[in-house]
């Protein structure tokens, strides 16, 4: 098996070190009673030996293909000593949000449990985006609740000298060419059907002044009984994932993210993780338009546009994924000038719907949690000052199945 990154991981992880952001994921497990602690170490050592056990390094060649290997040391399982009330339980998650992590250098993941005053506990794991999706990362916490291990066993992080490193990756690379070459010709093609865009859109704005700033974007979890989710799907002419994307355009016209005719477009992320899949991020994207005002009584007309979408994704694969492999070519230098380009959406909202996930995932402890949330966070998110940001993205996880 081979362990080079998938040109969609490579691209993720170069984009979050321009940008100097760490995307990760968060579940949360809440418990109306105490945590089986030895149950819960069980999960963890799972989760060593599992997908989550790997971390990226680099090539010796500016130009190459990074690698998976096996980490050197893992991350210990935290076990908080000092109950909190579970008033304190938001910002509790927020600091473990803020745990160091590192896809290349590691650690890549973290879990805690934080017992609670009054007898309950809750739990935390926080993993890079680099190492795993969503529905990568559920398919990780089954297996280790179930007591299953990955099996895959990467080349150990160094393990290759020098010059054998420089030879294979170089060998990569002629094996990439013809992609490249392809995505040589998409380029050229995309620069010269947008080459009004930069004249339009007037000259670039000044550099703005002052120091750059952490931001922390406003979240909220909200919970929903699945039968009555889909109830209303079906009575207004939808499907589950329907009234999913029809809740973000409401939200995004709530706070003004919308086209100056009113409409929002969407940008959902379809998984495409197969039996044995290796990536990171098996994912691509599909963006469309639909009108906000008739989501709340109808949603056929949402409904036509996702199916329009799917189908145009088949035929009309994004340039965005065509040119990929021009990724490792783009010098580091050059890193925060292509990471706007390289991110950048027709879309301006989010929205990334799992749908059903395994019961194992909900127990970390070998039980039924009260409550699970997965929920997207980019804690090192800086801004400059003079530069306002808005941001709006709905995540879901649907009930287990």
């Amino acid at each position: 098996m081979s362990n080079v990154l998938d040109l969609v991981d490579q691209t993720f992880f170069r984009v979050e070190r321009a940008a100097a952001v760490t995307n990760l994921i968060q579940c949360v497990w809440v418990y109306n009673r105490a945590v089986d602690l030895d149950s819960l170490r069980q999960f963890h050592q799972h989760l060593q030996l599992g997908r989550l056990s790997r971390r990226i390094e680099r090539s010796p060649l500016p130009f190459g293909r990074h690698r998976w290997v096996s980490p050197s040391d893992q991350s210990d399982l935290e076990i908080v000593e000092r109950p909190r009330p579970r008033e304190q339980f938001d910002a509790w998650l927020g600091e473990q949000a803020n745990t160091p992590l590192d896809a290349e250098c590691g650690p890549g993941w973290h879990l805690a449990v934080l017992p609670f005053t009054d007898g309950g506990a809750g739990v935390s794991l926080v993993a890079s985006h680099c190492l795993t999706d969503g529905v990568g990362l559920c398919e990780a916490l089954a297996d280790a609740a179930c007591g299953h291990d990955n099996g895959i066993n990467w080349p150990a992080a160094g393990s290759r000298p020098w010059w054998r490193a420089v030879r294979e990756d170089a060998r990569q690379t002629m094996r990439d060419i013809p992609d490249i070459d392809r995505a040589v010709v998409a380029a050229g093609r995309f620069c010269w059907r947008n080459r009004g865009s930069a004249k339009s859109a007037g000259p670039a704005p000044a550099p703005t002044a002052g120091a750059d700033e952490s931001v922390t974007l406003p979240t909220a979890t909200i919970f929903v009984d699945a039968d009555q989710w889909d109830a209303r799907a079906e009575h207004l002419g939808g499907t589950s994932n329907t009234l999913f994307a029809a809740l973000a355009a409401r939200l995004a016209q709530r706070v003004g993210r919308v086209a100056t005719d009113g409409s929002v477009t969407l940008t959902m992320a379809i998984n495409q993780r197969t039996a044995g899949d290796t990536r990171a991020n098996a994912i691509t994207n599909v963006d469309f338009t639909v009108d906000p005002a008739p989501a709340a009584t109808d949603l056929r007309a949402i409904r036509a546009a996702i199916k329009q979408a799917l189908i145009r994704s088949q035929e009309e694969p994004d340039e965005r994924w065509t040119l990929l492999p021009l990724v490792p070519l783009v010098p580091e230098p050059l890193g925060k000038r292509w990471v706007g380009a390289a991110t950048n959406s027709a879309a301006s909202v989010g929205a990334s719907n799992i749908g059903a996930v395994n019961p194992a995932v909900n127990r970390p402890d070998g039980t039924d949690a009260d409550r699970f949330v997965m929920r997207s966070s980019s804690p090192s998110l800086r801004i400059s000052r003079t530069v306002s940001t808005r941001r709006t993205n709905c995540n879901s996880i649907f009930r287990a199945s």
